[in-house]
């Protein structure tokens, strides 16, 4: 996988309804996440708590993945993930004993996946990286959101600056309408006001 990881737009399936998402079965996830080609985009990705929906990091902190273990691992994430404080041994591989501590969701505690605090020399390039349990997590493809509003109907036209000054030449005649009945009036009640002190 490259750098970040390359994400196709139909990594993700996904509701697309402001910011919700729709769990998919974590073998799925699996097979999008690790079977990327060359060929696909490089959209970014928001990772989110697949419990409460909370961002917990993107792809832009893309640190690699591990594909027989379904964990991605990511080098920095959002302060909506909490790092627990005690320590405990985790059997990564046969034979292969490390320490770890869980990742947690601020929102809902759930456990999302741990960091490897330490490890064989085999697995030091999970050492201090996020590792997020695919199970655990969903995300949103940026740029994927479809949904728009239907324009009002065929009268409505961008404001340009060719429009803005035919709307300010309105403006102004009606303006200039406005003081000459404004004036007019005037004459009227002056001429009603002369006739009334005459009589």
């Amino acid at each position: 996988m490259a750098t970040r990881g390359k994400f196709s737009s139909n990594v993700f399936n996904s509701a697309n309804t402001t910011f919700e998402t729709q769990s998919m079965d974590s073998t799925i996830v699996q097979e999008k996440l690790f079977g990327q080609t060359e060929e696909d985009d490089d959209e970014p990705v928001v990772f989110i708590c697949g419990t409460c929906r909370l961002p917990v990091g993107d792809s832009l902190s893309w640190g690699g993945s591990e594909a027989g273990q379904n964990q991605i691992r990511l080098k920095r994430v959002t302060d909506n993930v909490l790092v627990g404080k005690d320590a405990r041994l985790h059997e990564a591989s046969k034979g292969s004993l490390c320490l770890i501590v869980d990742l947690m969701c601020r929102g809902c505690h759930s456990v999302l996946g741990m960091i490897y605090s330490s490890t064989p020399k085999s697995l030091d390039h999970k050492r201090y990286m996020f590792c997020f349990n695919v199970a655990d997590i969903d995300s949103y493809l940026l740029g994927s959101a479809s949904q728009m509003l239907a324009a009002e109907g065929p009268k409505e036209q961008p404001v340009t600056l060719e429009y803005r000054g035919h709307v300010e030449q309105q403006l102004l005649e009606m303006k200039m309408l406005v003081v000459s009945m404004a004036q007019r009036l005037e004459e009227i009640e002056g001429g009603l006001q002369d006739g009334c002190n005459e009589a």
